[in-house]
């Protein structure tokens, strides 16, 4: 079985190279790098957990993001790193700047109460609350083609889960957080829920927050200047 890995190396010309690994049957991806990291020490890539906890492990495979300790390699795939962020060293990449939309999308408890929270209460957050961070929704989504400030799908399905807890009194502040580079410009093509490796529906997610910003006053700016019947005037 031959697997292609897109390499990089900042101080090589050219920085980037696809390279083509015979390997053994694997049971994944990840232990087939192994494979290839024993013979070719200089392959360098990210995983800790080894079981789909931790996310560290993300690429992407014939142009989809997976987690490479649970993808089973098939023979003849590209294997490259996450799109979007910057490339460390081959599959390796940096994702301070993916992480740090949860802070500017206020993905994060603001004025929580104490309320008894039922089980159906639970269930309505419990989703958004097994993010693992990998980014694979980040990498696949195409807005930040058109727009680097887009919050993205992970932080703003971590937002929804928080205007979604009936004890969060703040809901209008994490609204607001969003309307900006936010809700109004994801284009809801789904790729983030095509990859998510816990099931999480960010799309489904961002329609909430858009559905609970007209609420709290927001209009969609795509929308202004259409007529009752869709019509520009």
């Amino acid at each position: 079985m031959k697997i292609k890995i897109k390499r990089f190396h900042p101080h090589f010309e050219p920085p980037t190279i696809d390279m083509e690994y015979e390997i053994a049957e694997a049971t994944t991806l990840l232990e087939a790098l192994l494979q290839i990291k024993k013979r070719d020490r200089t392959l360098v890539f990210d995983y800790m957990c080894r079981s789909g906890v931790c996310g560290s492990c993300a690429v992407r495979v014939d142009g989809k993001e997976v987690l490479s300790c649970k993808h089973t390699p098939k023979d003849g795939e590209y294997v490259e790193p996450l799109s979007v962020v910057d490339v460390i060293r081959d599959l390796s990449v940096r994702l301070e700047d993916a992480f740090a939309t949860l802070e500017r999308s206020k993905a994060y408890p603001i004025k929580i109460q104490k309320v008894a929270m039922s089980e159906e209460d639970e269930r309505l957050i419990e989703r958004q609350s097994d993010c693992i961070l990998c980014s694979s929704c980040f990498s696949s989504c195409p807005v930040y083609e058109s727009n680097e400030a887009f919050l993205g799908p992970f932080a703003l399905s971590r937002v929804w889960r928080y205007v979604a807890d009936k004890r969060e009194e703040a809901k209008k502040e994490h609204i607001d957080a969003v309307v900006q580079n936010g809700i109004w410009d994801c284009t809801l093509c789904g790729n983030c829920t095509e990859v998510c490796p816990q099931g999480i529906d960010p799309k489904s997610d961002i329609m909430m927050l858009q559905s609970k910003a007209v609420q709290f006053g927001h209009q969609n700016p795509n929308l202004s200047g259409f007529g009752s019947f869709g019509l520009e005037f």
